[in-house]
């Protein structure tokens, strides 16, 4: 399980660096869900008295973040976030939520066995969702407008 790890976390690095739809930005978004997620079971470890965090589990927290995220991305690039709440919104995000979920399972099975100390699909899940957002529909003619009004006041 290790070698599978670290395979996967070299795959997302690679993948974060040379896709032209991944930035800065959805690096960043990365890595600030994993200093999250460690920081949240460093803390439940010694309030709750989970599993102490070792390396082998930040790493797949890297990479459970660093896949989620992708997918996200990848989703919000075929379905754009629209620039206004509203149903749409809510149907595409049960449209990525849901089936990362299964996703996740699969993934901490594969990552953890039958025996998983983390959360992984909903780690997953919610990465997912928070890339999903980076994209957005008619995002230039939402920004013109903003600036024009803002020059008119």
């Amino acid at each position: 399980m290790m070698g599978w790890t670290i395979l996967l976390g070299s795959l997302v690095v690679v993948l974060f660096l040379l896709h032209p739809w991944m930035n800065l930005l959805a690096l960043r978004k990365v890595i600030g869900i994993t200093l999250f997620l460690e920081i949240f079971y460093l803390v439940g470890h010694y309030i709750m008295g989970w599993p102490f965090p070792v390396p082998i589990i930040l790493l797949q927290l890297f990479v459970v973040s660093g896949l989620g995220v992708a997918l996200g991305i990848f989703f919000s690039r075929l379905w754009p976030l629209p620039p206004k709440k509203g149903f749409e919104r809510i149907f595409r995000t049960f449209l990525i939520v849901v089936p990362s979920l299964g996703l996740g399972m699969g993934l901490q099975v594969f990552l953890q066995g039958a025996f998983a100390t983390q959360a992984i699909y909903l780690i997953f899940a919610l990465a997912a969702w928070l890339g999903s957002g980076h994209f957005v529909k008619n995002a230039d003619v939402t920004s013109k407008t903003v600036k024009h009004k803002l020059i008119e006041t």
